[in-house]
């Protein structure tokens, strides 16, 4: 009997000093090259997290390479769209969206090249864009909304990164893509316009924190301060007084001018809490975030990027941001 109980008082005591270990560890989050990601930088470098005590860690990658790392269980929470968080959850790993970061509101653009004025234009033409990824289904809605289908254009496959110079080469009669790929196609091919862009569907893609079901039950007080962290660094970019800092904070994290940054903030709609809460709402369409990611859903399916729609409801929870 004293073998059996010092056994199983051992197991606790390991139970216990594991639970400690992951507490004491910091949490680790991907974030990529996307304004509203970037804007964590405000938080890292004034030293936001420390103050509110919670131990993080943020590591940069390519936007990929992040979901990737998170799949393979390298990363407690990646950024990531709502859109993207199901093709990693239901072909990797499952994640839940805690706050929602951002909506594009421009910078995710279908260009064209010159001569084409308008999406009705596209009839019968070439169209680079990465097949299953959120610039598709931006390209989808452009065409419904002119009345047009898929069957009316002609879809080459391209990464993202490479759409700047497959509209330079002529292969292609327009592209889709997102900064700073969409901008850098803009420069490259002198005449070329964006005829359609993520302003034009406010909601399409929502830029979101999505967390590890595990990480997020075992530490969600830790998760709420970073949610607050979250709203502090929004605040300290639209505060009049320090934007121009902030600015200067996320150019430099991407190697840019801050003047030259500036406009792909504007193009990205950063929220502020209550600017976010009303997209929490449950609701049909691209106004919440349930009904875009629904959206998403059933883009994912259809296009065969996986097999079985996915239960939104599972991969969102808002109580840390209605908590607030």
């Amino acid at each position: 009997m004293k073998s059996v109980f010092l056994k199983t008082m051992a197991g606790v005591l390991i139970s216990i000093l594991a639970i400690t270990s992951a507490q004491a560890a910091p949490l680790k989050i991907g974030y990529s090259d996307w304004p509203g990601w970037v804007a964590w930088e405000i938080a890292i470098e004034k030293e936001m997290f420390k103050k509110a005590g919670v131990d993080v860690e943020f590591e940069w990658f390519d936007y990929v390479a992040s979901m990737d790392a998170f799949a393979a269980g390298q990363l407690d929470a990646v950024t990531m769209t709502n859109g993207d968080a199901l093709v990693t959850g239901a072909t990797g790993a499952q994640s839940v969206m805690i706050l929602i970061n951002d909506y594009s509101n421009g910078n995710d653009m279908v260009v064209a090249r010159p001569g084409i004025k308008n999406v009705k234009d596209l009839k019968g033409k070439k169209v680079g864009v990465e097949i299953g990824f959120v610039g598709h289904l931006l390209l989808l809605n452009a065409l419904e909304k002119n009345g047009l289908t898929e069957a009316d254009v002609e879809l080459v496959n391209v990464p993202t990164n490479e759409t700047p110079q497959v509209l330079a080469s002529g292969d292609v009669d327009a592209i889709v893509a997102w900064q700073p790929n969409s901008g850098q196609a803009l420069k490259l091919v002198p005449g070329s316009k964006a005829i359609y862009s993520s302003a034009n569907e406010p909601g399409l893609i929502y830029d979101v924190l999505a967390v590890s079901p595990s990480s997020l039950a075992a530490r969600k007080a830790d998760w709420k301060k970073v949610v607050e962290v979250w709203y502090q660094a929004v605040a300290f970019l639209k505060d009049p007084k320090t934007h121009e800092e902030a600015v200067a904070i996320m150019a430099a994290r991407v190697g840019l001018e801050p003047e030259e940054y500036k406009g792909f903030i504007d193009g990205t709609k950063i929220l502020t809490l209550d600017e976010a809460k009303v997209f929490l709402k449950k609701s049909e369409g691209f106004k919440s975030l349930y009904g875009s990611s629904k959206i998403s859903d059933d883009f994912n399916v259809a296009n065969e990027v996986y097999k079985t729609p996915q239960d939104i409801d599972a991969y969102i929870d808002t109580s840390l941001m209605l908590g607030l």
